[in-house]
Parts: structure tokens; C-alpha cells; sequence
């Protein structure tokens, strides 16, 4: 998607991109384990590397914010420092498309209706200077690469 000219907002918010599955490290192996959504509500935590394995319930507190998983708290799998100490992350192959499309744009569309709170209007101000589109480019596909193994 890198170097797209033309994106337009999907009106995703940060919330429908983690209710699928999330990417994070593994707290016994340090490997990508993988956050999912249970049937019926809670989240399961798998590192198919280790074996380890750990349930959240529905309804337990989540944390949204920052580089961490807001179910389980564990260091997202997709991150990483760029433009002067900025992190730049993403949940999963979903959200790191939509920022890759969105950076890599020349022409930046609001989409169709209500878009105050999607993720792309949500963006900080690092993420939306041309300045910075080569450097953000170059951690998506940095970290695009880790999802290849």
C-alpha cells in the first residue's frame, strides 16, 4: 500500500480495529503471540512459540492507549520508535494498513459522514506532517516484515 496518492477515511475507530485480533509480545518467550476475541464475549492471549496461554473475561477492565494491549496489557507486537522518539503502533495487519495507506497518501479524504472519532482523525500531529511520511514509511514496512515469519 506504501505510496498510495489518493486515501480516503474508512471511519474505523481504535476500537473496531482491536476487536479482532491484536499482536503482542509474549510475556514467557518474548515471541508475537496473538490476542483474540472468545465466542460469547472475553479474550484469549496465545503464543503459539511457548504454549503459553491466558483468559481475560468479558466485561474486565481494558487500558486504551499507547503501545499496549488494552485487554491483557502487554507490549504491542507492532511497534516502533521513529521521527525524534515517537512510537508508532498498531494492533494488527488491519490498523498497520490503514496507517501505511493514510502516511503513504498524497491526497488525505474524509470519509462519508460523521468522522471526528475515527482513528485517522485521531492521528497526532507527528503522524500527519509530510516530513515525517518517508521516515513513518519505512517503520510500517520495518514492521510489516516481522508479520512475514
Amino acid at each position: 500500500m506504501t505510496g498510495g496518492h489518493r486515501f480516503q477515511d474508512p471511519l474505523a475507530d481504535l476500537y473496531e480495529l482491536a476487536a479482532g485480533d491484536i499482536l503482542v509480545v509474549c510475556p514467557r518467550c518474548g515471541r508475537r503471540a496473538v490476542d483474540v476475541p472468545r465466542p460469547g464475549g472475553g479474550r484469549r492471549l496465545a503464543c503459539a512459540a511457548c504454549g503459553y496461554v491466558v483468559e481475560a473475561q468479558a466485561g474486565a477492565s481494558s487500558v486504551w492507549g499507547g503501545p499496549v494491549d488494552p485487554y491483557f496489557r502487554e507490549p504491542l507486537w507492532l511497534r516502533a520508535e521513529c521521527c525524534g522518539g515517537h512510537v508508532l503502533w498498531a494492533f494488527n495487519r488491519r490498523h498497520l494498513d490503514l496507517l501505511d495507506g493514510y502516511v503513504g497518501a498524497r491526497l488525505r479524504e474524509r470519509g462519508d459522514g460523521p468522522g471526528g472519532m475515527t482513528l485517522v482523525a485521531r492521528l497526532p500531529a507527528w503522524m500527519k506532517a509530510a516530513k515525517h511520511r518517508a521516515e513513518i514509511l519505512r517503520a510500517v514496512d520495518r514492521l510489516r516484515r516481522t508479520l512475514e515469519d
